[in-house]
């Protein structure tokens, strides 16, 4: 409009002051100008506005269907609305993250909840089974009524234990972990952790040894009671997949220059190739014959968060058929660093 205005102007000032010929001709090209130029503005208006915006109304539809995998393209656009399509097609990719996050927590929600329902009928099953037995006479033995209320001792401690990884698991999913950083005697501690493991691993009947190479006085930053937490998750997960009738793990604590090393070592049936970068991840379970031997699924994640929490790391090799053996590092404390005695929230 800016430019065809004055040119209608000039034009009517041409008509008042020529003859009819010269005004004829000067006439018929204006006119001709005024086509060309308003055909070309209608063109840049239609390509550089009104089509762009189309596009974003076919886009805010598929959104309002509930579609949000269509990208707006926005590279052949050179006006100011291209930077319109740009924070549309931003906020689509904000939306779509948006979805597939709320899926993804719907998907880990049912799955904690079928872990949770199998892992718990489990063991009560196995409990009422037993009580039945004793209730019934069936045990009529010391023997055999020493073997029932160990079996039911061992299938309790295994609902407790789901409970436990449960109730961290709320701590982990909110990032919210609180920790009571301390002095650790390295080897005082790992000691008293084999010997309760140790009392445990005898009720089950498995064969665990305990073995110590680290100098002595060896003091790390940690705290306790997660500390435990990760040792019996470990020791936990290698009888829960120990298949042989003379099962055993080994517990053991080696010097590893700055860090300590602590490995948990079974002969249990071990863990395939492919899956073996995945058993830390939360519920990852390696096989349907893992599957029913029950487990969270998330007892080696809540290993991993707790380690990692601790500045140290962990990983596991492995081979079917032979056993499986999981380490984890920690850095040994040395004078002058600040950590020793804080109580910390972790936020992860």
């Amino acid at each position: 409009m800016i430019i065809v205005i004055p040119m209608a102007l000039f034009i009517l000032g041409i008509w008042k002051n020529s003859d009819s010929h010269l005004t004829t001709q000067v006439l018929m090209s204006g006119i001709a100008v005024l086509v060309i130029v308003a055909f070309s503005m209608a063109v840049w208006v239609y390509n550089g506005i009104i089509q762009p915006l189309e596009k974003l109304q076919r886009a805010m539809n598929e959104i309002k269907e509930g579609n949000l995998n269509n990208a707006l393209e926005a590279d052949d656009v050179d006006t100011e609305v291209r930077q319109l399509l740009e924070d549309f097609e931003e906020m689509r990719i904000r939306l779509k993250e948006n979805q597939e996050e709320k899926l993804e927590a719907d998907r880990t929600s049912k799955e904690l909840l079928r872990n949770i329902t199998h892992d718990l009928k489990t063991p009560i099953t196995s409990i009422k089974g037993y009580v039945e037995g004793i209730m019934d006479g069936v045990a009529r033995s010391p023997e055999q009524m020493d073997r029932y209320i160990r079996t039911i001792y061992n299938k309790a401690n295994d609902m407790d234990r789901l409970i436990d990884e449960l109730t961290f698991y709320t701590k982990i999913d909110s990032n919210r972990i609180p920790y009571h950083f301390a002095r650790i005697a390295a080897e005082a501690f790992f000691r008293d952790c084999a010997d309760e493991v140790g009392t445990e691993m005898a009720a089950r009947g498995i064969r665990f040894s305990y073995e110590e190479n680290l100098p002595p006085g060896v003091v790390v930053i940690a705290d306790a009671e997660q500390m435990k937490r990760v040792i019996n998750n470990i020791v936990g997960n290698s009888v829960k997949y120990n298949d042989k009738k003379d099962g055993t793990v080994v517990l053991r604590l080696q010097d590893d220059g700055d860090f300590i090393r602590v490995e948990v070592e079974d002969n249990g049936r071990g863990i395939a190739r492919e899956d073996l970068p995945n058993i830390f991840n939360r519920f990852y379970r390696a096989d349907s014959s893992r599957n029913s031997e029950g487990g969270s699924g998330i007892g080696l994640s809540i290993v991993k968060k707790i380690i990692e929490d601790h500045g140290g790391r962990v990983w596991a090799q492995s081979e079917p058929g032979k056993g499986t053996s999981v380490n984890l590092c920690l850095r040994k404390y040395a004078e002058g660093e600040q950590r020793g005695g804080q109580n910390t929230d972790r936020r992860g």
